[in-house]
């Protein structure tokens, strides 16, 4: 397993928060989904052989979100 936090831009509102956990829960290989409102983070454990950061990082500007980096 592996678990990379992605900084956001500024999340706007809660429901932002339900939409980014609810698409990244639905990929096989995505274990745990944490979304720190107050901080814009999102942090993501997944199966790498499964799933890579690359897609994970598509999913979430797919959703309108901008990433600025990765930890």
């Amino acid at each position: 397993m592996t678990t990379k936090t992605y900084q956001l831009e500024t999340l706007t509102c809660p429901s932002c928060v339900l939409k980014i956990q609810t698409a990244l829960k639905k990929n096989e290989g995505v274990q745990e989904v944490e979304v720190l409102f107050n901080s814009s983070r999102v942090r993501v454990t997944f199966e790498e052989t499964v799933v890579g950061s690359g897609a994970l990082v598509r999913i979430i500007e797919a959703l309108g979100f901008k990433v600025l980096g990765e930890k």
